[in-house]
């Protein structure tokens, strides 16, 4: 009779055992295939910063249009355009991740993959090329009233020079050193696009350098109550510095790209390049490209260059490794 029931209680305390087991393990299924919905959900949204430039500059309005044709293109995409110091401050907001795609000019992308110019000894091998965009063309901006013709008469006068490190400073000193002109030759003012234009004038500085493709709001707002003058950067010196800097050409900025401009002026350019981080993967890397270079109307409503941005040429000028995604993007596009 004991017996009995002791293996009665047993049974009962088995199948409750079995009962509880099943119900953890029920409960653990059940959160467990809950997470494997959830991750589809948060793995959705694409946060795309993308490092742009001065408001002022061309990479601004181009950069809110690249966000708008991503949100309305890529599924999942959260783009947003940022305004920063431009190429080496995109940069190196690409190297801490705090952005996902940037404007750089493509000397800039080159000096930094590499490790040097304004990166000696700060070498950032994370970058990857999306695509080349439009020449920048370095104008050299003055007013008829200053007397300055040409780069050799910027010695003893204030020149802004673009923001400390920035691309554009690095164009300044380069060719002011062709011209064999040092910054002790000058006095240097560190300046923005927007801020150069005021300080012209207002008369504070005598020249200001903008590597920008034109017409440039910056220009374009001081010549609206200036006379504009650009100075020409001479085919002697280009060939110098084609030379010694591989990554710029000649070009011609064309007669009446601001108002009184009466003829064209030769001067040099780099290419703006869409430069990500290795971080991003192949396949929004592929729809990023995807989406932009199929979508370039928005890009020509945006700025004038855009007429100037092609699949054609997108990798034209590329001065660092493609990244795969868009490499197999623009195989597929030919």
């Amino acid at each position: 009779m004991y017996w009995n029931k002791m293996r009665g209680r047993g049974m009962l305390l088995a199948v409750l055992l079995l009962f509880v087991m099943a119900l953890v393990a029920g409960c653990g299924g059940a959160q467990q295939g809950g997470e494997q919905k959830a991750a589809p959900e948060q793995g959705a949204k694409k946060f795309i910063n993308i490092a742009t430039g001065g408001t002022a500059g061309v990479y601004y309005p181009l950069g809110g249009a690249i966000a708008n044709i991503l949100n309305k293109n890529v599924p999942g995409a959260n783009a947003t355009a940022q305004t920063t110091g431009a190429s080496v401050a995109n940069v190196n907001l690409l190297k801490d991740g705090s952005v996902q795609m940037g404007f750089v000019q493509n000397d800039i992308a080159y000096y930094a993959v590499n490790g040097v110019e304004m990166f000696k000894d700060k070498k950032v091998e994370s970058l990857k090329g999306l695509a080349t965009l439009y020449p920048e063309t370095i104008q050299i901006v003055t007013l008829q009233k200053t007397g300055i013709k040409s780069v050799a008469d910027l010695k003893g006068k204030r020149v802004a020079v673009g923001a400390v490190g920035s691309g554009v400073e690095a164009n300044a000193h380069q060719i002011l050193e062709a011209h064999g002109i040092t910054y002790n030759d000058i006095k240097v003012q560190y300046l923005s696009f927007a801020e150069a234009a005021n300080n012209l004038k207002d008369g504070n500085i005598d020249a200001a350098f903008l590597t920008a493709g034109f017409p440039t709001a910056a220009v374009q707002d001081i010549a609206a109550q200036n006379q504009v003058v650009l100075l020409p950067v001479e085919d002697a010196v280009a060939d110098k510095l084609i030379q010694k800097y591989p990554f710029y050409s000649k070009i011609t900025v064309p007669a009446n790209t601001y108002p009184g401009q009466t003829q064209d002026v030769q001067s040099l350019a780099v290419r703006s390049m869409l430069v990500v981080n290795d971080k991003v993967d192949d396949q929004l890397a592929y729809d990023m490209a995807k989406a932009i270079f199929e979508n370039l109307d928005a890009l020509k409503a945006a700025h004038s260059v855009g007429k100037l941005i092609d699949k054609k040429t997108a990798l034209e000028g590329m001065s660092i490794p493609v990244h795969p995604g868009a490499e197999k993007y623009f195989k597929e596009a030919k």
